[in-house]
């Protein structure tokens, strides 16, 4: 039984979790909007990884090895075994959850496309310019460089 549906769609609901913002952790209204625009755009990457990565021929273990290489580890995708039939996404917090839980998402996807690609390209520069092709300069800027 292929994994890889599960494993996406869990990484989707991940990441489509409220950020839970604290205002009283920022000390203006506009550094909390701020805030909050750079973890929506952290969504947008996601979203256009995740469709992307499904299109792909990545397979589920390579996504389970992507989360072991990016973002140091702190997200991984733990698959279904006998205990349980459902992937579980289980991520560490380094700093401040709501800022960087997407970006382990993104982080996790990129490495795997990283991996996919690197297998028929190798050189690193011309993975950069198919990234840059594919998912856009922002994009391709925040995660392959």
């Amino acid at each position: 039984m292929d994994l890889k549906p599960q494993i996406i769609s869990a990484l989707y609901t991940f990441a489509h979790k409220r950020p839970q913002l604290e205002y009283g952790n920022y000390g203006d209204p506009s550094s909390y909007r701020a805030e909050a625009r750079a973890i929506t755009k952290d969504l947008h990457h996601a979203r256009k990884l995740l469709a992307h990565v499904e299109r792909s021929g990545i397979t589920a273990q390579e996504l389970v090895d992507a989360s072991f290489q990016a973002f140091s580890g702190r997200l991984t995708i733990i698959p279904a075994n006998t205990y349980s039939d459902e992937i579980r996404i289980d991520y560490c917090t380094g700093q401040y959850f709501p800022t960087e839980y997407r970006k382990a998402v993104c982080a996790v996807l990129a490495r795997a496309l990283w991996n996919y690609w690197c297998s028929d390209i190798n050189d690193p520069q011309r993975i950069r310019n198919t990234a840059r092709l594919v998912l856009g300069k922002p994009l391709a800027s925040a995660y392959f460089n």
